[in-house]
């Protein structure tokens, strides 16, 4: 059996490629307008994994022969043990990655299904804060920082859904040479009230990680 070498945000690409081509099987008449879309399709998702390998490939193209509603359902659940998870976490863990918040409020650990985990985040909503946990360069980095939801639809920065949003806003550790000792900087962006939505609908980790290093610099 192959190593689970499909990453959350990289599964949610080959879902939204396949929801595409389902579609467009299902209401395109012009044959040759289906191939097309096929082609796009296969196109994304080997390039949402430059790394794959011939093995890895081959299990990733079988969408270039699949035609009806079982066909795709099929396609999926043969991904699925191919998914790698995010590597768990604990709540000794989180404490130490927040060592000021003394009463820190944590996720149910248990309950996460690590397979569909691109970053943790959760919210507090006592202190008005989310908290953002990820795997950065093999390193596990939290991020905490104000959550003020807007009550209106936002772009969300990381999923790029247009959904119930929130404004999520952190102070970054990096200071510029000379700074007075009460600079700071805050960073702010749009994104989902959900972080559970959010994760199951991110195709790009490249906005996380910016977000990740202009705040802890």
């Amino acid at each position: 059996m192959s190593v689970p070498f499909i990453r959350n945000h990289q599964y949610n690409v080959v879902k939204k490629q396949a929801d595409i081509l389902h579609n467009a099987c299902n209401t395109v008449a012009d044959p040759k307008v289906v191939e097309s879309v096929r082609l796009g399709a296969h196109d994304k998702i080997v390039e949402a994994f430059p790394d794959a390998t011939a093995l890895q490939k081959q299990a990733l193209e079988t969408i270039l022969a699949l035609k009806t509603a079982g066909d795709f359902q099929q396609y999926l659940r043969s991904l699925e043990p191919l998914l790698a998870e995010f590597t768990p976490v604990t709540d000794k863990q989180l404490k130490k990655l927040f060592p000021k918040n003394k009463k820190l409020k944590l996720p149910d650990l248990a309950a996460i299904d690590y397979r569909y985990v691109t970053y943790h985040g959760w919210t507090d909503i006592a202190t008005n804060k989310l908290f953002i946990v990820y795997h950065l360069n093999g390193q596990l980095v939290g991020v905490e920082g104000r959550f003020t939801p807007v009550n209106k639809k936002v772009v969300c920065f990381l999923c790029n859904r247009h959904t119930e949003g929130a404004l999520f806003s952190a102070i970054t550790k990096s200071k510029p040479a000379n700074a007075s000792p009460d600079y700071y900087k805050a960073i702010g962006n749009y994104m989902c009230v959900n972080s559970d939505a959010c994760n199951a609908n991110i195709t790009d980790v490249a906005p996380l990680e910016k977000f990740i290093h202009a705040v802890i610099g």
